[in-house]
């Protein structure tokens, strides 16, 4: 990170961010093309990695690219203020944000798929305990990024 004085390295207030916001944006590199797409999610934190919970369709190109190219690149940004000056290259802005790459999969396993589609409700509804069909779970896909390197910068 070139401006390691806004580097955030405290895992409480990474958190903290990532629990608050509401949309993450995955990049996936498709022979030649990059192709990024915004969605929900929810997260955890276990064995010393941040893992982010999604769901979509069982067809079309994100979950084409998640089987053939599992390696993608993340971000999620927020806190965003704008901090006008009287000279136009003087404006800055407040942010925070998160980067990072992982590996994403695509969980076959039943009870797999309802933890990540319940850390995902989590995250957007508060509530942590949902009741799903069993042909509701067999009709979406339930994504897993693993993460294996994630920065964080505020200003």
């Amino acid at each position: 990170m070139r401006r390691n004085d806004r580097e955030v390295k405290d895992k409480a207030l990474i958190e903290q961010f990532i629990a608050k916001e509401q949309i993450i944006r995955i990049a996936f590199y498709d022979n030649g093309d990059l192709y990024i797409v915004p969605l929900n999610y929810g997260f955890i934190y276990e064995n010393d990695k941040y893992v982010f919970y999604f769901h979509g369709a069982k067809a079309g190109r994100k979950f084409e690219l998640s089987k053939s190219s599992p390696m993608v690149g993340f971000e999620i940004d927020g806190e965003y203020e704008l901090l006008q000056a009287d000279v136009a290259c003087k404006n800055s802005a407040k942010f925070q944000s998160v980067i990072g790459t992982g590996r994403l999969s695509i969980i076959e396993d039943y009870e797999e798929k309802i933890k990540g589609l319940n850390v995902l409700m989590n995250h957007i509804s508060g509530k942590s305990e949902w009741d799903y069909s069993k042909d509701m779970v067999n009709a979406v896909a339930v994504f897993r990024l693993e993460v294996d390197k994630l920065s964080c910068k505020a200003k």
